[in-house]
């Protein structure tokens, strides 16, 4: 396998991580806020992904 497709594996995990993350911590309001930003910081992470390489 490709360097590149382990790495997006890998977080395509952690985004289903923080999914399960945000599903457990409702009703807590700093765990579900704490369980967004991790999500938010791993579709940040996600864009080189996506970007074009030109």
């Amino acid at each position: 396998m490709k360097n590149n497709y382990i790495n997006f594996l890998g977080w395509i995990m952690f985004i289903i991580s923080s999914l399960c993350f945000i599903i457990s911590s409702i009703g807590n309001f700093w765990s579900m806020a704490g369980s967004i930003f991790f999500f938010l910081a791993c579709l940040i992470f996600l864009i080189p992904f996506f970007r074009n390489k030109n």
